[in-house]
Parts: C-alpha cells; sequence; structure tokens
C-alpha cells in the first residue's frame, strides 16, 4: 500500500482554536496552495495522529470535515487523497471568509462612529496603496 505525503502540520496547544480545526484549516491551506496536489495521498488517519501525538478521533474529525467540504475524497481500503481543486468551491469558501472580515469591518466602525463613506474612503486608500 502506497504510504502517503508528509504533511507538515504544527499544533499550537496555547491557541483556543479546536486541533481538529487546527489540522483542518493547515491541510485545507496545502490544498490550495497546491503544496498538496491533486490525487495525492495523504497520510492514514493513524499515522498522522501518531506523528502529531494525538487522538485518532481528532484526525479522523478533521479528515471528516475536509472530506466533506470537498477537499479530499476517501477510497475503500486505500485512503484519504487530495480531491481535483473545485475552483467554486475555493472561491465560495474565499466570498464566506471575505464576509466575515467585512462584518468585523463593520462593527469595529461603528465603533469607532466612522460613517460608510469614511470606511469606504479607508478602503480605497488600502486598495490603491496595495496596487
Amino acid at each position: 500500500m502506497k504510504k502517503g505525503k508528509n504533511v507538515d502540520i504544527i499544533i499550537d496547544n496555547k491557541k483556543g482554536t479546536p486541533i481538529y480545526d487546527q489540522i483542518y484549516s493547515q491541510i485545507r491551506a496545502q490544498i490550495i496552495s497546491c503544496e498538496l496536489k491533486e490525487d495525492e495521498a495523504l497520510p492514514s488517519i493513524r499515522q498522522l495522529a501518531k506523528d502529531l501525538r494525538i487522538s485518532v478521533i481528532t484526525t479522523k474529525r478533521a479528515y471528516e470535515e475536509l472530506e466533506r467540504d470537498g477537499f479530499i475524497y476517501t477510497v475503500a481500503a486505500k485512503g484519504c487523497f487530495v480531491a481535483p481543486k473545485n475552483v467554486e468551491l475555493i472561491r465560495e469558501d474565499s466570498l464566506r471568509q471575505m464576509e466575515a472580515h467585512i462584518e468585523e469591518i463593520m462593527r469595529l466602525a461603528a465603533e469607532c462612529g466612522l460613517s460608510k463613506k469614511e470606511v469606504y474612503e479607508m478602503f480605497d486608500n488600502l486598495w490603491e496603496d496595495g496596487r
């Protein structure tokens, strides 16, 4: 049986983020950035749990969520593999993240008493500086 590729995952126990979510986020980021290639085998759930010195249940949950969200797929008796990139899925995920950031900007703007126009001006200035 083909051994899965080593994935670079760093678990930070000081973070308030659950360990399964840290695994999910880091593997997802490696898939999106093409560090992990389409159809590439991932480490087995047991192997990753052993490497990270965590529970198999935790690793299993991260893999289940990655599969549910379309980033990996499972082949019975073979393991988990990187799913073909679904550009629309990645775009939707990015849009969801942007909406969450915009909601936070709106909350902070209200705290500071900024108008929508002032927020737009800040955005325009930052956009132009970043180009």
